[in-house]
């Protein structure tokens, strides 16, 4: 029996060292990774390119300059078909929420060819024939609008709105043919920067943590720009409006700091 028991012990004795480096054997764990979640918080700055187009409306009135009592001879209007192209650039600044709600706020600039003209001609009983040209068009245009948007990870679609600017031109020509052979003519230029109002939605997709991608659409409202002009035989004159409103798609990138 002692025997036994001394044997045990001494089993016991041999065997520990070798149960206490097993319990040290560090086996490896495998690493969790953590991905990293795209923020759309920060400044940005892009370039854009585009089309848009609409009409241009005329309201005019011609006035005798020796009327007797009223002025007023006529009055029409006209509607002229616009399009063109645009490029130009973008800054702006989003704040996203804990909810992926995002807010911002955006300024653009875009050189324009915007354009429309209208060529016409008419001829009286007596043998006068009279023909003209009545064109306008958006040299340039640009919005400060705010952004309200939902972050789906890297992509951003948003609603956006807000003040809309740009230079309009008009340009108006009629000459006069008359069956005596005698002709006249006259020309009418001018520009103006309006300010109106501006109404879209667009998508924004992240590429990489910095360079981003978008599309989006922009109705813009410059208002109305009056004029005025004399005729070739000073008898007359015409006073009126012109209006600008335009459809605008466009495709940039923004480079977020």
């Amino acid at each position: 029996m002692k025997k036994f028991l001394l044997a045990t012990v001494a089993l016991a004795a041999l065997s520990a060292p070798a149960m206490a480096a097993d319990l040290a054997t560090k086996y490896p764990v495998k690493a969790v990774a953590v991905v990293p979640v795209f923020s759309w918080t920060g400044f940005y700055i892009g370039a854009n390119a585009g089309y848009g187009g609409d009409k241009f409306t005329f309201d005019e009135a011609k006035l005798d300059n020796y009327a007797s009592s009223s002025p007023l001879d006529k009055t029409f209007s006209d509607s002229i078909n616009s399009s063109g192209f645009f490029a130009g650039g973008q800054i702006g600044y989003n704040y996203q929420f804990a909810n992926n709600v995002v807010i911002g706020v955006e300024t653009d600039l875009q050189w324009s060819n915007i354009e429309g003209t209208h060529d016409w001609s008419s001829a009286t009983a007596w043998g006068t024939l009279r023909s003209g040209t009545l064109g306008a068009s958006v040299d340039y245009f640009g919005t400060i609008r705010a952004r309200l948007g939902y972050a789906f990870d890297r992509f951003l679609p948003y609603i956006t709105g807000g003040a809309a600017y740009g230079k309009t031109a008009l340009n108006i020509g009629e000459v006069v043919s008359y069956s005596n052979g005698y002709t006249e003519g006259f020309a009418a230029s001018g520009s103006a920067t309006n300010w109106g109002w501006t109404v879209g939605a667009g998508v924004e997709y992240a590429i990489t943590n910095n360079w981003t991608f978008k599309t989006e659409y922009l109705y813009v409202d410059l208002g109305s720009t009056d004029y005025t002009y004399f005729t070739a035989d000073t008898n007359h004159y015409y006073t009126g409006s012109v209006d600008t409103k335009f459809h605008t798609v466009k495709a940039g990138v923004n480079y977020k700091f």
